[in-house]
């Protein structure tokens, strides 16, 4: 077997149609098996996956929304392709995309990790690959650090014409190496949401293997259709993962100025945020939606970052 596909759900199921229906339409020469993990969904997901496409894939129905490390290595095990292609439920394959990829792989034996470029129905470029997390990177403005140190934090508006290595990639796509799988192990269970690539990849690089960007290959990435669901709360998930992420790889001293910091930024934004609604009259719908997710982020941080708030205990 070729490639072994990877497709998390959780209630979308419009999206996963499609997502498997380019599958079967974009990937040809290549022999491939797909499983589905449906995370206990509510909207009928597992039984459209059953009535529209029956025994050519592999479904396995969660009770519960696991997370996303846990529902994929619920699947890695039972895979046997030599490279492994985890998508996300909201990605539409293009003619060639993978076999692109998978070609890419097959002449560079050092590389563990290869992703395409991902952009959204327009075709407006997104951001397909990403620096390991820092305090730099998450204290300081992004794009500020991309426009003073290029080279060091390339972004999707520098990006380069052919291959290059990268830090980590994009979890939306990423076709995976068996033989490096085998090597680090699957994606780590205590990330629930977020991060999950990053960590494997960091424990990929650490191990010696290389990850590539192919800015040659393009797929349509309806991006965070599930986070959207509940943004208070998705982003809760992101930074319960920033602090797991730091406290695993980070110095105790850099996980607790990361600490102090975020609630520190949080408070300037929650107040700032309330300021712009007074002044427009709650006008301007980017204030609105954002006064929320700071009151929530801060309020989980108030109560200790307890486990029950977030998306885990979350079925719609």
């Amino acid at each position: 077997m070729d490639i072994s596909f990877i497709i998390v759900n959780w209630n979308t199921k419009a999206l996963l149609l499609d997502c498997l229906a380019s599958i079967k339409k974009t990937v040809h020469g290549l022999s491939y098996e797909i499983f589905v993990v449906d995370n206990g969904s509510v909207d009928g997901s597992a039984a459209a996956v059953r009535g529209t496409f029956g025994r050519d894939i592999h479904l396995i129905e969660n009770s519960a929304n696991l997370g996303f490390a846990r529902a994929n290595n619920q699947a890695l095990q039972q895979t046997c392709g030599r490279y492994v292609v985890l998508l996300n439920s909201d990605t539409v394959l293009r003619n060639g995309a993978i076999a692109t990829l998978i070609a890419f792989l097959d002449d560079h034996p050092d590389a563990a990790m290869a992703g395409p470029a991902m952009v959204d129905e327009h075709g407006t470029p997104q951001n397909s690959f990403d620096n390991f997390p820092t305090l730099a990177t998450e204290l300081l403005n992004k794009s500020l650090l991309r426009l003073l140190f290029p080279r060091r934090y390339a972004g999707k508006a520098g990006a380069a014409a052919a291959p290059f290595e990268v830090d980590s990639l994009i979890g939306a796509c990423m076709a995976v190496r068996r033989s490096a799988i085998e090597q680090v192990g699957m994606l780590d269970e205590d990330y629930f949401f977020f991060l999950e690539e990053t960590d494997w990849c960091l424990r990929l690089r650490t191990a010696g293997w290389h990850i590539y960007h192919v800015p040659s290959v393009q797929i349509v990435h309806l991006q965070g259709r599930s986070k959207k669901q509940r943004p208070a709360r998705a982003w809760v998930e992101y930074y319960r993962s920033l602090y797991l992420f730091f406290k695993k790889h980070r110095s105790p001293r850099a996980y607790i100025v990361l600490r102090i910091c975020r609630v520190v930024k949080l408070m300037v934004n929650f107040f700032l945020t309330t300021l712009g609604i007074l002044m427009t009259a709650g006008l301007r719908r980017r204030f609105r939606e954002k006064l929320p997710v700071y009151t929530y982020l801060l309020w989980w941080h108030c109560c200790g970052c307890p486990e029950h708030m977030g998306l885990r205990n979350i079925q719609r």
